[in-house]
């Protein structure tokens, strides 16, 4: 049978007197159940003020982290913008090359000049700056495709430059013109398809373009003659040498040597035949000297 009462025994210490207490059974479970109710409110409160410190602190480094966040995009709309312009500056300058080279103007540009600070929406802050991005990639593919388009054309254009005819083959004076004449030989009228610049034998003769060497050798009427293959169409001969300084499939370049002045041939004298022909076609020397 459990006791109703308890008793407590105090004795001070170097005292004879002691002192007793007598408690009911019923205020001890009271008091016992307050302790507990006390500790389990008092660890509530401690969780609740602990997980309040940690959200607190987590808040704060949210919000530095989202201001940080806004100061990037901020810098990045500027310099989103910054290369909007200089985009744009490209391709008006692109513009004005692909005028002046008579070329067609490339595709339109995505870029289309909106801008402005962040907004307060993170996604709708970086939905525009992906669309803007994703706009200057565009243009930037846009301007290497154009650019690649007029620096194929003008490698082409210098190319045919440099394959088109230009200056005299040989220091010397005009004997005899493009067209038709008598011939010094029959006397007959007769097309002369080049023109004749006499010179003193052993004298240089020159390439008047770029090309590769397509014949070196004696012919009938020409004597020692070089044939030039300059693409595009063009071709140049150069005849009556007295000595070659090339041979078939050799590159030359405008105003290296390739033969000598002579009299070889059907000739009268120390002098260079030069023709030009365009697609086969003979045409007159005197516009490209």
């Amino acid at each position: 049978m459990s006791a109703k009462r308890f008793t407590m025994l105090i004795i001070p210490e170097g005292s004879h007197q002691v002192r007793r207490f007598t408690v009911q059974r019923r205020w001890l479970s009271i008091a016992a159940s307050f302790v507990v109710m006390l500790c389990v409110g008092g660890g509530l409160v401690l969780f609740d003020y602990l997980r309040t410190n940690v959200d607190r602190q987590e808040l704060d480094r949210l919000r530095t982290e989202n201001r940080s966040q806004q100061q990037e995009i901020g810098r990045l709309c500027a310099n989103i913008e910054d290369l909007r312009k200089e985009m744009v500056v490209l391709a008006q300058n692109d513009a004005k090359v692909r005028v002046l080279a008579q070329l067609s103007g490339p595709r339109p540009d995505a870029l289309n000049g909106i801008g402005g600070p962040p907004e307060d929406d993170a996604s709708t802050e970086f939905s525009e700056l992906q669309r803007q991005i994703d706009q200057i990639r565009e243009a930037i593919e846009l301007r290497r495709e154009s650019q690649e388009e007029v620096q194929g054309f003008l490698n082409d254009q210098r190319s045919l430059l440099a394959a088109k005819p230009k200056g005299w083959p040989v220091k010397g004076w005009l004997t005899s013109s493009f067209g038709m004449r008598n011939s010094p030989f029959s006397g007959k009228l007769k097309m002369h398809e080049g023109l004749d610049i006499a010179s003193r034998t052993g004298t240089p003769v020159y390439a008047t373009a770029d090309g590769i060497v397509s014949r070196a050798e004696t012919a009938a009427g020409y004597g020692k003659m070089v044939v030039i293959d300059h693409g595009y169409g063009f071709k140049t001969l150069y005849g009556h040498n007295s000595k070659l300084f090339v041979k078939v499939g050799q590159r030359v370049k405008r105003g290296d040597k390739i033969a000598a002045v002579g009299n070889t041939g059907t000739s009268t004298g120390s002098h260079v035949h030069y023709e030009v022909r365009l697609n086969g076609v003979p045409l007159n020397p005197k516009k490209y000297l």
